[in-house]
């Protein structure tokens, strides 16, 4: 039956019901959080949802919509979940990734992780401080993951050095960790490493700290920039508030992190200059 044929009165009740429908289907589209922690740590897969779960029930409350999380193990799948735009908000643990997808024009930050604002890359070594950076080059360095963002802040310290990464013998392992045992044993002069807890073993045990990188922010919270503007305040009110009350401190209990920052345009800018992204 076609709708002009019905009453007036019933054709406005079925206009007001689809626009209801419509209305519904719509609030309920379902935001999808993408969240990427460290390479160069012994998380799985199965460790990080649970912890991110509790925060995206409390955006779903303020959003009044579905919110699901969406773990991106790897940081080449967060970059490929950003490019096709598959997430709408994404948690990411390094800062180049994070630069690269606000680089691209897709996505903005909407808020930092507090106590991760001032993330320092700390050279281990036997010996004292560095004096003259010249006499770094030909010595052995071991990094974590190539890909991370210890080695990543590592190579803009030899950049701003005057030192050629290629005048450096570089060796990658896998885990921040691991970092320690090639200094210990004379297989690297000097070990890149970003973890306070590797730091503080280091030196409790008689070793040295050589060199400090300068600070980066990681763990941002970035935003699709094709959300709309009444969507992104409310993510952001909602992240920055979490700390301000006890369900919020609860969600944020399952994460281990205290609270969320605003964001500083300037300081991402500095910082995406001083990596090369």
């Amino acid at each position: 039956m076609e709708l002009r044929s019905l009453p007036p009165s019933l054709r406005l009740a079925t206009r007001g019901l689809a626009a209801l429908l419509v209305t519904a289907g719509a609030s309920a589209h379902a935001l999808v959080i993408g969240v990427t922690e460290g390479v160069s740590y012994q998380v799985t897969e199965a460790q990080i949802a649970p912890r991110f779960e509790p925060i995206a029930e409390a955006l779903s409350k303020a959003l009044k919509q579905p919110v699901t999380v969406k773990v991106l193990i790897s940081y080449n799948s967060a970059r490929e979940a950003m490019k096709k735009k598959e997430v709408d908000l994404v948690f990411i643990h390094p800062a180049h990734v994070a630069l690269e997808g606000i680089k691209s024009g897709n996505y903005k930050a909407v808020a930092w992780t507090a106590g991760f604002t001032d993330y320092k890359v700390s050279f281990l070594c036997k010996q004292q401080p560095i004096s003259n950076w010249k006499d770094v080059a030909g010595k052995s360095l071991v990094l974590p993951d190539v890909d991370s963002i210890t080695s990543v802040i590592t190579r803009a310290m030899l950049r701003e050095h005057g030192v050629a990464e290629s005048a450096v013998k570089v060796t990658n392992t896998r885990f921040q960790d691991a970092v320690p045992f090639y200094v210990t044993n004379g297989f690297a002069a000097y070990g890149a490493t970003a973890s306070a807890g590797v730091v503080k073993t280091w030196t409790d045990g008689g070793g040295k700290v050589c060199a400090e990188s300068r600070a980066v922010p990681i763990k941002q919270w970035l935003l699709a920039t094709k959300t709309d503007a009444a969507t992104a305040a409310t993510v952001r009110e909602t992240l920055l508030g979490l700390n301000q009350s006890d369900a919020g401190k609860r969600a944020l209990s399952a994460s281990n992190y205290t609270g969320f920052v605003p964001a500083s345009g300037d300081t991402e800018a500095d910082t995406m200059r001083w990596l090369g992204i």
